[in-house]
């Protein structure tokens, strides 16, 4: 257990860091540094926790970042941009903030001495639009130049590259992971599953873009940050990259669509249109690395999983 350590929490307002917050704030101090762009910490149960501090500020704000740091032990980077519409709609924005905003929180880690963590979020997008059984030590893709989509992953990749580059130049004790379709209660923004929940209760039309015929597999929040605190306890984990993810929970988009409905109980219809851009195709983890190097494994199933989520939605967002 992780205890008597103060740790920065860049996007500190969202959704996976809340749910690791959580896990941490009780026996810890804990800084969340966010821009608040999508807030689920002001209405958690730790909102005004005695061991919670809240800096609103943005990563490519350096001095900031670099000042409000002061003292951190452990240092989780999970401001990004994220979702597809907005990384479309924004491919520049995009861009800026994850590359040069992920520059700005490592260097701002050396400066402050940070020595027992840094833990960076990359992306599984970085393995293409074909991603079977992907292993860390795969072949990363940047897609082509041009297409939005492939914004958030180039600069995602630029971000891990440089991550490891601090770790190998300065010895900032750093690590990578790649969620897998992390999803969950307090989940905000441009989630499929998140979606397709809110849609079924309310019994509205659910629209897939494309075919429905997208693989993926899903990793429930719990799950995922039992993965993240793997990570940041045991030792053997510096250095490394990991994917962290759910290979059990595989199922096509029109699948989890048709699931949604089933485990609800819902009437809605769902519906087809056409594609927004390009898409990841296949995108399935191999999780061999976190099981013999840290012990781990998830545990929620799908179904399991969407009933959980849709009762904090129904409470929270409906």
């Amino acid at each position: 257990m992780i205890q008597s350590k103060n740790i920065f929490i860049t996007g500190g307002a969202g959704f996976i860091a809340n749910a690791l917050i959580g896990k941490l704030i009780d026996h810890n101090k804990v800084t969340a540094f966010d821009n608040f762009h999508r807030d689920t910490l002001t209405n958690s149960p730790f909102a005004g926790h005695r061991n919670l501090k809240i800096i609103r500020g943005d990563v490519l704000d350096a001095d900031l970042v670099t000042s409000s740091m002061a003292g951190s032990d452990i240092v989780i980077h999970a401001a990004a941009i994220a979702g597809i519409d907005t990384v479309i709609k924004k491919p520049t924005h995009t861009m800026r903030v994850n590359m040069i905003g992920t520059a700005n929180v490592l260097e701002a880690a050396r400066i402050n001495k940070v020595n027992d963590r840094f833990v960076d979020f990359s992306t599984s997008e970085v393995f293409g639009s074909m991603a079977f059984k992907v292993t860390e030590g795969m072949e990363t893709v940047s897609g082509s130049a041009g297409e939005a989509r492939w914004t958030y992953a180039v600069s995602k990749l630029a971000g891990e590259h440089l991550n490891m580059a601090y770790f190998k130049e300065f010895g900032l004790p750093t690590v990578s992971v790649r969620p897998f379709n992390v999803y969950g209660p307090g989940q905000t923004g441009e989630g499929a599953l998140q979606i397709f929940i809110k849609k079924a209760l309310r019994n509205n039309d659910i629209h897939i873009y494309g075919d429905g015929n997208q693989i993926r597999a899903w990793c429930y929040v719990t799950d995922f940050v039992d993965g993240l605190m793997r990570c940041i306890e045991n030792p053997v984990a510096i250095g490394q990259s990991f994917n962290i993810g759910n290979s059990r929970a595989v199922v096509t988009t029109y699948g989890l669509a048709q699931t949604v409905c089933r485990v609800l109980n819902s009437h809605s219809k769902i519906l087809f249109k056409p594609a927004l851009s390009a898409d990841i195709e296949l995108r399935i983890p191999s999780v061999e690395k976190m099981k013999t190097m840290l012990d781990f494994s998830a545990k929620v199933d799908l179904d399991e999983g969407i009933r959980k989520t849709a009762v904090w939605i129904e409470k929270n967002l409906l």
